[in-house]
């Protein structure tokens, strides 16, 4: 595990404001530029001591529609497309400040958090940028889901995701691959909304849940096509699942090098393959700190 690029911070700080999908809140996005190293740092601005939880996958909880993140009173809902964001555009340090539980659900997409950063600005940072290079090949599975996690024959990341709810689903079988960098993340991912079958936002509203959220506040899919909207990509569902992969996969922690192929996958399947990831990060600095050590005490 090496580095290959220099890590990056934001130049000025930006903010994004919005209502939370399932409670309704108002919240206000605050990001500001963070030293080398930091990581990704979310801060609760609107209770006592402002606590904080890293973007790390040890504080990660994937459940359907969402990920979560905790830190004893720090609690997160709904990171993903936030994280999305910062990993697509390569923004390693970061300190985020949150005035409440549940990010922003805008359009269901991630493009107001991309150019909010955008406009902030990039800066490169003097350390370098770890990465994970993905050797050898294995697969990661729940129920009838799985990742398959392998070499890249380039040298740069590919995300790919293929959806297929079943003959009898309004949401047609589709699939997306990438291979990302920043600009392509911005114009091919970014844009991709969050989606939910008529049945589904029907029985949501009908317990009272995300009452406020309308048919174009994000796609909302029925038997005859999208309701009140129009797809921005013919394969937008498929892109936005593949949005939620690149997110909850940056909670390993690093630049992640192979390609990356859901099927059918979703949160909780991308949290156990980000916890997988940020182990072999572990496993990898172990070894390279008993080099190091060896190559010390033979030195001496």
């Amino acid at each position: 595990m090496i580095g290959y690029r220099n890590e990056h911070t934001i130049a000025t700080s930006c903010e994004v404001v919005g209502r939370g999908y399932w409670s309704g809140q108002e919240v206000c996005v605050r990001f500001h530029p963070a030293p080398v190293n930091s990581g990704v740092v979310l801060c609760r601005t609107d209770l006592p001591g402002q606590p904080t939880c890293p973007a790390k996958s040890t504080h990660a909880d994937g459940i359907q529609f969402r990920t979560n993140l905790c830190l004893g009173e720090a609690k997160f809902e709904m990171v993903e497309h936030l994280l999305a964001a910062l990993a697509g555009l390569e923004i390693d340090n970061c300190f985020v400040e949150i005035d409440a539980v549940e990010l922003p659900g805008l359009d269901g997409s991630s493009d107001a958090f991309v150019r909010c950063l955008q406009k902030a600005g990039l800066v490169i940072q003097a350390a370098s940028r770890s990465r994970l290079v993905i050797e050898e090949t294995f697969k990661v599975t729940l129920d009838d889901a799985s990742i398959e996690v392998s070499p890249s024959t380039d040298g740069l990341p590919t995300y790919a995701y293929q959806l297929d709810y079943g003959v009898n689903s309004c949401i047609k079988r589709q699939s997306f691959t990438i291979v990302t960098a920043p600009r392509e993340f911005a114009r091919q991912v970014a844009p991709a909304r969050t989606f939910v079958t008529l049945d589904q936002a029907e029985q949501l509203r009908s317990s009272g849940v995300a009452l406020h959220v309308t048919n174009r506040d994000l796609l909302v899919i029925g038997e005859h096509g999208v309701v009140d909207n129009e797809l921005r990509f013919r394969n937008e569902c498929a892109r936005h699942k593949t949005l939620d992969l690149i997110g909850d996969l940056s909670l390993a922690g690093v630049d992640l090098i192979g390609k990356f192929c859901s099927d059918r996958g979703g949160h909780r399947l991308n949290g156990i393959l980000a916890s997988r990831l940020a182990e072999m990060v572990a496993s990898a600095e172990r070894s390279n700190s008993n080099r190091e050590s060896q190559s010390r005490r033979f030195a001496a």
